[in-house]
């Protein structure tokens, strides 16, 4: 099975990528409109290593309809989707969005605000 995963941060790294997936992923741009960006500083050593950098942007529900993020959309099969949930520390938790294009896609967004 393939899912359709937006990435807005250090999973459109190429480094990253090859981490962990062991392929280069192609993407196509999109905007996932209602949110906007803050920055997270990343404790886990194995991220840090992986991504190169401690600080990584975390995606907030925002009040203003305006505000929207860009990134990518990837797809990804299942085993691919399990080692993106590996990557990513507990501050974010993975949910299902529609972008701006009107696609259906999982994307990591700040666990704290919930559903």
């Amino acid at each position: 099975m393939t899912h359709r995963l937006f990435s807005y941060g250090t999973l459109q790294l190429e480094q990253v990528q090859l981490d962990r997936f062991g392929r280069v992923l192609e993407g196509s741009a999109d905007a996932l409109p209602g949110h906007r960006m803050t920055v997270l500083r990343i404790t886990d050593p194995a991220v840090i290593a992986t991504s190169g950098t401690d600080r990584h942007p975390l995606v907030l529900r925002s009040e203003d309809p305006e505000d929207s993020v860009e990134g990518r959309v990837f797809t990804i099969t299942d085993e691919e989707l399990a080692a993106a949930d590996d990557y990513e520390v507990d501050d974010y938790a993975r949910r299902e969005v529609v972008l701006a294009s009107g696609t259906t896609a999982w994307v990591y967004l700040a666990a704290e605000q919930g559903r």
